[in-house]
């Protein structure tokens, strides 16, 4: 019997032992499991950050290459507007240089039609001259 009473004591120390071990290990489970979804917060609250900074850092990019695409469509105007303006003052001052061609040719021209009237009427007039003439005779 008293073989028995130390094996039930025996018994008894271990499920005491294995009690105990049971309970220490539902506390480290726990601990594992508070550190463990702790440990996700943590990462999703930083992967979280990550993203918000991410979105920031593009917007701040997309408006830099805006600002950088209208700075450049505005140089391109402005370039475009000089040459434009170039362009018409060759334009007008060749324009000019015809007109005054023209109105130079238009005085030629004036003046030989004046030319020609003197002489049409001179001509005439000798001819009505060389009539009489020939009448007399």
């Amino acid at each position: 019997m008293e073989q028995e009473t130390m094996l039930k004591e025996i018994l008894k120390a271990l499920e005491l032992h294995s009690d105990h071990t049971h309970v220490e290990m539902q506390k480290i489970s726990s601990q594992l499991r508070a550190e463990m979804k702790e440990m996700g917060n943590q990462l999703r609250t930083e992967m979280q950050e990550m993203r918000n900074q991410l979105r920031i850092e593009i917007q701040e990019m997309g408006n830099q290459l805006r600002t950088e695409m209208q700075e450049m469509g505005n140089q391109l105007r402005t370039e475009m507007q000089e040459m434009v303006g170039k362009l018409e003052e060759k334009m007008n001052e060749r324009f000019n240089r015809l007109e005054t061609k023209v109105d130079n040719l238009r005085i030629e021209l004036s003046e030989t039609q004046e030319t020609v009237d003197f002489l049409s009427s001179k001509t005439l007039q000798h001819e009505r001259k060389i009539r009489e003439l020939y009448r007399q005779q």
